[in-house]
């Protein structure tokens, strides 16, 4: 099991390449990008789970 504090990227990510990565911290999700990793958002698990459902819908293709 991976430890919830560390930060966890896609394994679609390339070794070295920038990507988002997340972490689980108390009851909060936080986010951020790997090229500029002091720049972090939190959410809840509830928002995030939202986002992915309307990301594999193709709520946001328009946004390619």
């Amino acid at each position: 099991m991976t430890d919830p504090t560390i930060w966890q990227k896609s394994s679609y990510s390339e070794p070295e390449g920038n990507c988002v990565e997340l972490r689980r911290r108390g009851s909060s999700i936080e986010l951020r990008e790997s090229d500029n990793p002091d720049a972090v958002i939190s959410t809840t698990r509830e928002k995030l789970e939202a986002l992915i459902a309307g990301v594999k819908g193709g709520g946001f293709d328009h946004l390619r």
